[in-house]
């Protein structure tokens, strides 16, 4: 017999956003998401992660090198 809980996931602490993107992004980002079976806010906060912290090790690397 199969144990199935019925506890949620604890809620992550988040604020809403509203942002207007171009159409086309927007596409193309539906289109990842069901390609991908993520939801939205899933993709966004990890390509936002990604970008920001590529952002902050690039800053890291010119600091270095100066």
């Amino acid at each position: 017999m199969e144990v199935v809980s019925n506890m949620a996931r604890p809620k992550k602490d988040n604020v809403p956003v509203s942002l207007r993107i171009e159409k086309e992004l927007f596409d193309r980002l539906n289109q990842f998401c069901e390609d991908s079976g993520q939801p939205k806010t899933v993709a966004m906060e990890r390509a936002l992660t990604m970008y920001i912290d590529d952002y902050y090790e690039k800053q890291e690397i010119i600091k270095n090198n100066e």
